[in-house]
């Protein structure tokens, strides 16, 4: 029988299937719950990634016996980390082959259709990778404590901080944080209470009101999206030292800036050809 091929995109917030045929004829796709390999034990991410793939066989009219003439790539944030790669390479599929990669590797070759070129997924968490005359240079990814200084997540804290620093009198406020602060319970209590729950994807759920009121020249809003601009501009100068000739900038919140990016870095900056999904399709297929 003919192989299948799965494209599996997980990331912070979501984590997307999508099944296609040999030729990568679009066959179903769907969404479902985070896919962070580092989050926990492990358990959230596997138990969305064995959702989606049950859901989208479904979503295509095709039985769980069809899974083991699939070949599943899984492109996953998180497993940027040797040992939880190691570990998810290591559980039980359904499939006949299953392909384990960081969450960046399969943006960049959907970005790039498989060609040179560089990627930055600015979405709940940010990491880059270029790939140069087939050689291949990572940066960041590291987790929401330590890097992802690009990312969502890291943008949402800063303006749960501020918005924090204004309920107690210690700088002043402004529509943003006076947006914030009502939409997170309105009194310290409440936003120190959401913090201890709150996971990377929670705090990247703020960035959208930080993009919507630089939009609006929110003086509070114009410095934090400073900052941002000030580290994906870092990443810019990176990839071009080591001969990235474009980068395709990716993410929920990348996609978000790339009209501001591209008036900001010029044609450097681009869309990506392709999304990761599509990049895990394709490193699927060549494993067949």
């Amino acid at each position: 029988m003919q192989n299948l091929f799965l494209g599996i995109d997980g990331g912070g917030t979501n984590c997307r299937a999508r099944l296609a045929d040999e030729n990568l004829n679009i066959l179903a796709q769907v969404r479902g719950g985070p896919a962070n390999t580092t989050i926990g034990d492990g358990s959230q991410a596997y138990n969305s990634i064995i959702d989606v793939s049950h859901q989208v066989f479904k979503e295509a009219g095709l039985s769980q016996s069809d899974m083991t003439r699939t070949i599943a790539c899984l492109g996953l944030a998180g497993a940027h980390l040797e040992s939880s790669r190691r570990d998810f390479a290591a559980r039980e599929y359904p499939f006949a082959k299953t392909l384990v990669h960081n969450d960046v590797e399969t943006a960049r070759e959907g970005a790039h259709l498989g060609e040179d070129g560089a990627v930055l997924i600015v979405g709940t968490g940010s990491a880059g990778l270029a790939k140069v005359k087939g050689e291949y240079f990572p940066v960041g990814g590291w987790g929401y404590h330590i890097s992802d200084t690009a990312s969502g997540a890291i943008l949402g804290r800063a303006l749960a901080r501020r918005s924090i620093e204004v309920l107690d009198g210690l700088s002043e406020g402004s529509p943003l944080t006076e947006v914030v602060i009502d939409h997170l319970g309105g009194t310290q209590n409440s936003l120190m209470a959401w913090s201890f729950k709150a996971w990377p994807k929670d705090f990247a759920s703020l960035a959208p009101f930080v993009v919507e009121h630089f939009e609006k020249n929110d003086p509070i809003a114009l410095e934090l999206m400073q900052f941002e601009f000030d580290q994906i501009e870092q990443f810019i100068n990176w990839f071009k030292a080591r001969g990235a000739q474009k980068l395709a900038i990716v993410g929920g919140l990348g996609e978000r800036l790339i009209p501001i990016l591209t008036e900001r870095f010029g044609d450097y900056v681009q869309a990506a050809k392709s999304d990761a999904q599509n990049g895990a399709l394709l490193m699927a297929q060549k494993a067949a």
